[in-house]
Formats: structure tokens, C-alpha cells, sequence
């Protein structure tokens, strides 16, 4: 980066170098034609990853983000140049309609005891994945053993923009609102204890619900709460 710097070229994208070498030598094997679900595979292996990691598709499917200041942007754009200071009216998955699942994707949500949805951001990082039809479709028949973890506590986002997207598209930030989102997926909930007075609400939904400590600071934390939620799931199955 202090190179390119040197060079007037652009700096805003800042990476470190281990960053950088992913980026570029996963842009070559994708520019000779290479499959990503391939590369992350290589990639896996590599770094001594032993769990499966699949992209959702294999296909492009860059994430759009509009804007009341300056219309459509790309999301890199929107989110590390100008540091997700627009205003988003929407969002837009290009080419999610046409794409296909990455092999391997459809047969692990089928498979799977059970699915979690992660405490990421639900309009830039789990809705990419959910535009994808087959494999939205098949997350419905799981419906029963699928389980989200709220990334709102106490109206804020722990992490992110989340919070912030939700104002500005005209909806309050609560767990509520999350559960709302997810409501045609899922059959339980996971929201923090700060949010308590919300999970009657969130039950009416046709959710079970977990109220736990959701804060995660420390690896013990972590786990704890995989352990909670793995266990919420298991009483869901009947197990």
C-alpha cells in the first residue's frame, strides 16, 4: 500500500499483505477460468482449514447498494471508500437470478442436523446468500432445524452497519426486526438477554426462542454460545 501510495495510485481499498496475496491470487485462478468453490477449496488446504467452506455459488454475483446521495454504488465502494456514510434506499444482487449453487451447497443443507444463521449483517451478508433461489428453497424444507442468531442487541449492531440500515430503509433496529426478516425460514430464535421483553413478540412470529447472552468478546464466549445454541437446536429436534 505505501507503494502504490508512492505511485498516486489508489489507497483507499487498504489491505495487509496476507490479504492482498488472497485477493490477487484468487483474481488470477478466477481470470483463467477456475471455479471459486475450487479455489477456496485449495485455499482451505493451504491454511490447514480441515472444516468444508463452500461459497454459496460459483457464479458472480456482485452486491449493489443504493444510495439517496449518489444513487447505485458498488458495495466495496459504499462500505470501505466512503465508510458507509450514504444514506441506502435498497439493495441489489446482480446476477443472483441466474446463479447456480456451488457443488456441494444444496447437499449440505440437506444433510445438515441443523443450520444456524450467523449474527452477520442480514441485508449485505446473509441476503446475498438467500438470493440465490435453490438455495433459499432448500433452507425452507429445512425450516424445522434452521435456528438465526440476532446481530441486533439492544437496537445497536455489534459490529457494522447493520443497525444503521435498518433506520434509513424505515425500520426501528431491534432483535423483533431480525426475527421478522428470517420468519418464513426459520423455526428458532436467538436473541440477548437485553432484548428480553421482545421474545413474546418474536414468539407470536411461530419461533421458539432462545434468550441467552449473545456477546461475544473472548474465544470462551464463542464457544458458550455455540454450545447454547447447538443445544437449543437439539431440543427443537427432540433430541
Amino acid at each position: 500500500m505505501e507503494a502504490l501510495a508512492r505511485l498516486n495510485g489508489p489507497t483507499w481499498f487498504s489491505l495487509g499483505d496476507q490479504d492482498l496475496a488472497t485477493h490477487l491470487e484468487r483474481t488470477r485462478r478466477l481470470g483463467l477460468g477456475e471455479k471459486l468453490s475450487t479455489i477456496t477449496r485449495d485455499f482451505c488446504a493451504a491454511w490447514g482449514i480441515q472444516q468444508v467452506v463452500l461459497p454459496v455459488t460459483d457464479d458472480p454475483v456482485p452486491t449493489w447498494v443504493e444510495t439517496t446521495e449518489a444513487g447505485w454504488l458498488p458495495f466495496q465502494e459504499y462500505f470501505v471508500h466512503r465508510q458507509c456514510q450514504p444514506s441506502v434506499k435498497g439493495f441489489r444482487f446482480e446476477g443472483a437470478e441466474k446463479a447456480s449453487p456451488a457443488p456441494g451447497v444444496t447437499e449440505a443443507i440437506g444433510s445438515a442436523d441443523v443450520v444456524v444463521i450467523c449474527p452477520s449483517n442480514p441485508w449485505v451478508s446473509i441476503a446475498p446468500i438467500l438470493a440465490i433461489a435453490p438455495v433459499r428453497e432448500h433452507l425452507r424444507i429445512k425450516r424445522e432445524c434452521i435456528v438465526a442468531v440476532s446481530p441486533i442487541v439492544g437496537g445497536q449492531a455489534i459490529k457494522g452497519p447493520a443497525a444503521k440500515m435498518y433506520q434509513e430503509l424505515g425500520i426501528t433496529p431491534s432483535a423483533l426486526a431480525v426475527a421478522r426478516q428470517y420468519k418464513d425460514l426459520i423455526r428458532g430464535f436467538v436473541m440477548d438477554q437485553v432484548d428480553q421483553e421482545q421474545a413474546e413478540q418474536v414468539a407470536k412470529l411461530g419461533m421458539e426462542v432462545l434468550v441467552t447472552d449473545t456477546i461475544m468478546t473472548t474465544v470462551a464466549d464463542r464457544q458458550r454460545l455455540a454450545e447454547e445454541v447447538l443445544q437449543f437446536c437439539g431440543k427443537l429436534n427432540g433430541r
